[in-house]
């Protein structure tokens, strides 16, 4: 956690129940947005000990796949438009990614649009595959994403 919280009363939502689904068996490497979703909204936000879930920050819509092209589009929206922490969650969404679905995808992380006062300097940070390999080399940032990839209960 950082110190002097840039947004240290955000609006906190309640978890949606998790949708019990059957597996698709028409293809084993598919890709289902709700698949994705599911493994990205508990990551706790950095700056506060709630789920990016509980913030809004994502939601079932803000995640598409295009298997024909071979893309996972995630789409946040940070919680005050001058956040600081915006490349941190983005950084946190792909690893996450990185580290549950096939590499053969091509993941594009973006603010939403008009959400962020600094978009699209921050979607060009975290779609650069060589500032997020230097980013993740940071120890400090390193160790700030893993703390808030680590599965608890929100």
């Amino acid at each position: 956690m950082t110190l002097g919280l840039i947004n240290a009363n955000p609006i906190v939502h309640a978890k949606k129940e998790r949708i019990a689904r059957t597996e698709d068996l028409h293809c084993e490497d598919a890709v289902d947005p709700l698949d994705i979703y599911d493994s990205v909204r508990d990551i706790r936000d950095p700056e506060h000990p709630y789920s990016l879930e509980q913030l809004s920050v994502l939601s079932e819509e803000s995640v598409t796949v295009d298997e024909k092209r071979g893309r996972i589009l995630i789409t946040f929206t940070p919680t005050i438009q001058h956040c600081s922490m915006a490349t941190v969650i983005g950084l946190c969404l792909r690893v996450k990614l990185m580290n549950s679905f096939p590499p053969h995808f091509k993941v594009d992380i973006k603010v939403s649009p008009g959400s962020h006062a600094n978009e699209e300097s921050v979607n060009k940070q975290l779609n650069d595959k060589e500032r997020v390999a230097a980013a993740l080399e940071n120890p400090n940032l390193r160790q700030l994403v893993d703390e808030c990839l680590q599965s608890n209960d929100l």
